[in-house]
């Protein structure tokens, strides 16, 4: 799957958020590295149920949809997290570790993609069908 250039653009220029750290798509951020690292891990993905295939959703079916992945992610190490660009804004969790299962998570979810931050590196965009900004 394809992810249209308009959304792409959209993913790329969204701010997420978690702990109070920014995270942009192409940029490290270095508070990041050390949040990972308080929660002994390497790395990270940002996740939402919220809006599949980038398709404007009710509010009510987005919070329903957020709180059904957040049970599928059970037993993770998982902290409130948040995407944000111009007047969009949309609820995401910070998965820690399991970026493999997160990103099979999101397929399920029908989201285009996820976002990943590793300690030491640059915030990068997974498609779900498993090619990353680069090639997406």
């Amino acid at each position: 799957m394809t992810i249209p250039a308009r959304t792409l653009r959209a993913y790329r220029r969204t701010t997420y958020e978690a702990g109070g750290i920014a995270v942009r798509i192409g940029w490290r951020a270095r508070g990041m590295d050390g949040l990972l690292r308080a929660h002994g891990c390497r790395t990270g993905v940002f996740i939402t149920a919220w809006n599949p295939r980038s398709r404007r959703m009710p509010p009510g079916w987005n919070r329903r949809r957020q709180i059904a992945l957040a049970e599928r992610l059970r037993g993770m190490t998982v902290l409130v997290a948040q995407g944000a660009w111009r007047g969009w804004h949309e609820a995401h969790l910070l998965v820690l570790d399991h970026p493999g299962r997160v990103r099979r998570l999101a397929r399920l979810f029908r989201q285009h993609a996820v976002v990943q931050v590793r300690i030491g590196q640059r915030a990068r965009l997974i498609g779900t069908s498993g090619c990353d900004s680069r090639t997406a």
